[in-house]
C-alpha cells in the first residue's frame, strides 16, 4: 500500500486522520507542516504520521492492521520527505513502549522522562557532539547557567543575568534556538549578545534542538495541559543536567513570574529535580520599575503590537530599544502587530 500526503486543506480526510489518532488515544498536534497516511481499498486511513520541522510526530496504525509493517512505511516516507526539505537531523518524541521501534530504525535515545516520554534523534553522536562543543567552552571557577527565550531581550533579562554574573565566576547563557514567534532567533540572539557585551564572565550559547520551546513541544500523547508542561519541563531538566555536568554548572538561575503558568510549572519542576542532581535552583524575583510595573517581554510585545513602543522604552536596554526604533525592525514590528495574542502563558 502506498503512503500519500494528506493536505491540511482537505478537511474531510484530515478529520478521518484525527479520528484514527483518537482511536489509539492520541490527539492531533496543533503544530504540523506535513501529514501522510496509508489508505485501505475504501479510502479510509489505516496508518498515519506527521512532521513539524525536524520532528516526527502523531503516529497511529489502525488496530485491525497492526503487524503489517505500515508504521515502518510511514516513518520511512516522513524521513524521505524531511530530507527533501533540508532536514537532515531528525527527532522523535514517543512513548517509552514505542522507543525500541525507532531505535531499530536507527534513532538513538537522548533522554527519557520515565513512564511518559523518550526523546530520540537520528544521529548517533548528535547530543554527545553538542556536549563536546560545550566542554571546549568550560571556564574555571564557580559556574552558573541561565536558559532564556528573550523575546525580546529586556532589562528584566539583564537583571537576572547581572545577578548570576555577580554571584558566580562564569555564567553560561543559553538562548533558545527555535523560531517560534514573530521575532526571529537570529535577532533575539543578536540582541542578547549586544545586551550583555559588557559582562566579561557571561558566555552565550545557542541551544540548537536540545532545549525545547513550549510552542513546538509535542504533547499529542499527553492528556492534559499541565501534564504536557510538566513532561516538557522534566525532559528539559534531564537534558539540562547533562549540559550542567559537562560545564561544571552548580546553579541555574530562573526568573519568578507569578502570572505565567508555564514559568510557574517549570520553576516547580526545576526546584524539585535540580537539587537532587547537586544543582541549585535560584529563583530570582522579577525586576520592577519605579512606578511598580513588572518588566516583562510580554508587556513589550503588547506595546509594540499596539503601536506604543515608547511606553515600554523604560523596560528595554538601549541596544534593544535602538533596534526597534530602526528601519530594520519594521518587518518584525509588522509581524508582531499581525499576531492575535502576543502574551504567552
Amino acid at each position: 500500500m502506498a503512503v500519500s500526503q494528506v493536505y491540511q486543506s482537505d478537511t474531510r480526510t484530515m478529520a478521518k486522520v484525527k479520528a484514527l489518532l483518537e482511536r489509539v488515544d492520541i490527539t492531533l498536534d496543533e503544530h504540523l507542516d506535513y501529514t501522510c497516511a496509508v489508505f485501505d481499498e475504501e479510502g479510509e486511513p489505516i496508518a498515519t504520521g506527521s512532521a513539524f520541522g525536524p520532528t516526527l510526530r502523531c503516529f497511529a496504525v489502525d488496530p485491525a492492521h497492526q503487524g503489517e509493517g505500515l508504521l515502518n512505511e510511514v516513518i520511512t516516507h516522513l524521513m524521505e520527505d524531511r530530507l527533501t526539505k533540508g532536514y537532515f537531523h531528525l527527532f522523535v518524541y514517543t512513548k517509552p513502549g514505542s522507543a525500541k521501534f525507532f531505535k531499530d530504525l536507527g534513532f538513538c535515545e537522548i533522554a527519557e522522562v520515565p513512564g511518559f516520554l523518550v526523546f530520540l534523534e537520528n544521529r548517533r553522536n548528535g547530543f554527545a557532539g553538542f556536549l563536546k562543543q560545550l566542554a571546549a567552552k568550560k571556564q574555571p571557577g564557580q559556574a552558573a547557567a541561565i536558559v532564556m527565550n528573550a523575546n525580546p531581550f529586556t532589562l528584566g533579562h539583564r537583571y537576572l543575568i547581572e545577578t548570576a554574573a555577580r554571584e558566580n565566576d562564569v555564567v553560561h547563557l543559553f538562548m533558545l534556538s527555535e523560531n517560534a514567534g514573530p521575532i526571529p532567533a537570529k535577532v533575539r540572539h543578536r540582541l542578547v549578545r549586544e545586551g550583555v557585551a559588557d559582562l566579561p564572565n557571561v558566555i552565550c550559547h545557542e541551544t540548537g534542538e536540545y532545549l525545547i520551546s513550549s510552542a513546538t513541544f509535542p504533547g499529542y500523547f499527553l492528556k492534559s495541559e499541565e501534564k504536557i508542561l510538566r513532561t516538557q519541563a522534566r525532559l528539559d531538566t534531564a537534558l539540562f543536567v547533562q549540559i550542567a555536568k559537562t560545564l561544571d554548572v552548580t546553579a541555574r538561575y530562573v526568573g519568578h513570574e507569578p502570572h505565567s503558568l508555564v514559568t510557574a510549572l517549570y520553576n516547580d519542576v526545576l526546584s524539585e529535580a535540580l537539587p537532587a542532581q547537586g544543582i541549585q535552583c535560584r529563583i530570582i524575583p522579577r525586576k520592577h520599575l519605579p512606578d511598580g510595573r513588572v518588566i516583562s517581554a510580554s508587556a513589550v510585545r503588547q506595546a509594540v503590537h499596539d503601536g506604543r513602543l515608547e511606553e515600554a522604552a523604560d523596560m528595554l536596554p538601549e541596544t534593544t530599544l535602538n533596534f526597534f526604533r530602526s528601519p530594520e525592525a519594521a518587518p518584525i514590528i509588522a509581524a508582531i502587530r499581525r499576531e492575535k495574542d502576543v502574551v504567552h502563558y
